[in-house]
């Protein structure tokens, strides 16, 4: 499995080099990080995510892609995977609309797979030369199959903040918060992350990711965190 993700994201990595080459609307990033130890115990982890933008008069598209693998004594102990779209309008500088939509799988959580569909309001808080706040909020549908096979399907409404700090030249911390509330469950997540510039597009990243649900079956945990470190290629 890691094999099969290590060749996807070369193959999205060359991608991204190629459209680097060219000036104009696309801009993106892929990360990849890898830790294995042995020993007493033998463990490894990997993550991975790619992100690619497309920016055209008052538009702007996004698309995500994100995967998390670790092993321990060779089981598995986490697999779990994210994809998800957002296009923007800007109105204003600071206002814009937005339309996401988003799918989880995670092997290990009480959620199997979340899929959710959103439309909203942005603003632009702060903007500065060291400082961005963007918060935005909106409603919409989640569909959702537990670990126990039961199927949900509720209105939503979703909140989200984005902050960035330049630390200096060449570091930043990057804070992100987006809740997804329904009748049946309250999703939470936050990412926190300091990246420093090691060489020309080439930085190292540091991340910390806490996910919550607040209704799962019995015998699964509510709060899931992941902690990695990462090479990113920005283009």
């Amino acid at each position: 499995m890691h094999k099969i993700t290590v060749t996807a994201l070369c193959a999205l990595l060359a991608f991204g080099s190629a459209l680097a080459e060219e000036e104009g609307p696309w801009s993106g990033k892929a990360s990849l990080g890898y830790l294995a130890t042995s020993g007493n115990t033998e463990n490894s982890t990997l993550n991975s995510a790619f992100e690619i933008h497309y920016v055209r008069s008052s538009w702007e598209h996004a698309l995500t892609l994100k995967a998390v693998q670790a092993s321990e004594e060779e089981d598995t102990t986490a697999e779990a995977y994210e994809a998800g779209w957002k296009s923007e309008y800007n109105l204003s500088d600071t206002d814009f609309l937005f339309a996401r939509v988003g799918w989880r799988k995670d092997r290990f959580s009480g959620y199997d797979t979340q899929s959710t569909q959103s439309v909203g309001y942005g603003r632009r808080l702060l903007k500065t030369e060291r400082h961005e706040l963007n918060a935005e909020a909106g409603a919409g549908a989640r569909q959702s199959t537990l670990a126990d096979d039961t199927e949900e399907d509720e209105f939503i409404v979703r909140g989200g903040l984005d902050y960035r700090f330049i630390i200096s030249e060449n570091a930043e911390f990057n804070q992100e918060v987006s809740i997804e509330s329904g009748g049946e469950n309250t999703y939470i997540e936050s990412i926190s992350a300091v990246k420093a510039s090691l060489i020309g597009n080439l930085a190292l990243v540091a991340s910390f990711t806490v996910k919550n649900n607040s209704d799962v079956p019995v015998g699964s945990e509510k709060t899931d965190t992941f902690t990695a470190i990462s090479l990113e290629y920005a283009f």
